[in-house]
């Protein structure tokens, strides 16, 4: 066993690719390719303006993405907070946008197909659409996740996080993530 492991340590070193890439191609995947993520409200690490928040009107942030690879036949969007007193928090679930877009505009509508044809999931306030960081204590981060995928998913309106991660297992091509921050205002 001890040989095994000085083997592959030996493998990483020379093919440099990190752990998760070589378990990633034993399961008979591929290596996922980066999307840059990105925010004209905000940058990486930085904090959530108030105005995307529940301490003001608590409309979607503007995002942008980049780095779509070819054959990509939908995107999913999901937003999440990991600090949350009873685990992680979803605040927005968003699938089968069009490959061809590569931004949201501030405030997507709550409905649950957008004119384009993208659908939302639900959050964990059990409603369509965005819903903003509202951390009851201290610091949240918040993980705005982008993900090509080279299928549109067969999922209705009313998806949760589990059943989108679970659906699209073994079809993502690409991901890549924007972090914000919050604290509420007192």
């Amino acid at each position: 066993m001890k040989q095994i492991f000085i083997i592959i340590t030996i493998a990483f070193l020379f093919i440099k690719l990190s752990p998760e890439d070589i378990i990633s191609q034993s399961n008979n995947r591929s290596i996922k390719m980066a999307i840059t993520v990105e925010s004209p409200a905000f940058k990486y690490g930085e904090f959530i303006p108030s105005i995307y928040t529940c301490d003001d009107i608590n409309i979607s942030p503007p995002l942008k993405w980049s780095g779509i690879p070819e054959g990509t036949k939908s995107i999913a969007l999901i937003c999440d907070d990991p600090d949350a007193p009873i685990g992680d928090w979803v605040h927005w679930v968003l699938y089968n946008i069009p490959p061809t877009t590569n931004e949201l505009k501030e405030n997507i509508p709550a409905e649950k197909i957008l004119k384009d044809g993208s659908i939302h999931g639900l959050n964990d306030w059990k409603k369509y659409g965005y819903g903003g960081p509202c951390p009851p204590s201290g610091v949240h981060r918040y993980y705005f996740k982008i993900f090509a995928l080279n299928v549109k998913l067969n999922l209705n309106p009313g998806a949760t996080k589990k059943q989108l991660l679970d659906a699209m297992r073994g079809h993502i091509l690409a991901q890549g993530e924007l972090i914000g921050k919050y604290q509420r205002k007192k």
